[in-house]
């Protein structure tokens, strides 16, 4: 084997190992981009080291949330906070803490959300997906960059309150509730004598769900095709993506 070779894979390997070290150290940053035409105020639960917000049009807001870390992050829209005490409330995706801050409260539904649980170090991957159990208000994609594994893009880039149900549509149009928090029975809610894989079927709610956004959550035990693992990587959530956006910095997320 020529020696030059031999020396380039040999460094390979002993860098690989080191290089999954400081990469697990530096930690994964996860940045938000507003791709909507109106300004939303990110949600993070729990806290990623910021949380509470305003995000305009075309801004990003890189986080770096601790190696284990779990948690989820959503947009809240049409916001109205007072400038001098933070007080205020948002049409969708309220995190109902009454403030600018979230502190500790999480989304109430209807809200888009995506969801991770990073590694603890040392080469451990990821999982990550974008939920629409809780229902819908804006689209979302996670792109993973970098990094090893099922490292997919996923998400609902289609605009889903085109296409709500009336009986699933909130007043304003400007959310969907998913089947269980329009109905609240048992086989829709998974819950009950629902309460798993077997029993709790796609409804025809979550079936047209998941026609439009084939990767995305539609129900609660919808994992199989909807969670994905990654390792050694960055993630970029972006709220409100068009498909030209999309196909330009990420190839065409839906056959890759």
């Amino acid at each position: 084997m020529n020696k030059n070779l031999h020396f380039s894979i040999v460094s390979v390997f002993l860098f690989f190992p080191l290089f999954l070290l400081f990469r697990g150290a530096a930690g994964t940053t996860i940045t938000l981009l507003n791709g909507c035409d109106y300004t939303i105020w990110p949600g993070i639960l729990p806290n990623a080291g910021s949380s509470g917000f305003e995000l305009l049009p075309g801004e990003s807001r890189s986080l770096q949330p601790p190696p284990g870390w779990s948690g989820r992050v959503w947009a809240r829209t049409r916001c109205t906070f007072d400038p001098y005490s933070g007080q205020g409330s948002c049409l969708t995706g309220d995190c109902g803490s009454g403030e600018l801050e979230c502190n500790g409260s999480g989304a109430k539904p209807p809200a888009t959300l995506a969801e991770f649980t990073l590694g603890s170090g040392s080469g451990a991957p990821d999982y990550y997906d974008v939920s629409l159990v809780d229902g819908y208000n804006v689209p979302m994609v996670i792109k993973a960059r970098g990094g090893y594994g099922s490292c997919m893009t996923t998400g609902c880039a289609t605009d889903l309150n085109q296409r709500c149900p009336n009986e699933l549509r909130v007043r304003d149009g400007g959310a969907c509730r998913s089947a269980c928090m329009a109905f609240g029975t048992p086989e829709y809610c998974c819950s009950g004598g629902y309460a798993s894989p077997a029993a709790c079927r796609p409804s025809v709610y979550s079936q047209m769900v998941k026609s439009v956004c084939p990767r995305a959550y539609s129900y609660a035990y919808d994992y199989v095709t909807s969670t994905f693992t990654c390792a050694g990587v960055d993630y970029t959530v972006t709220f409100c993506p068009t498909l030209a956006r999309l196909v330009s910095a990420f190839g065409d997320y839906r056959s890759s």
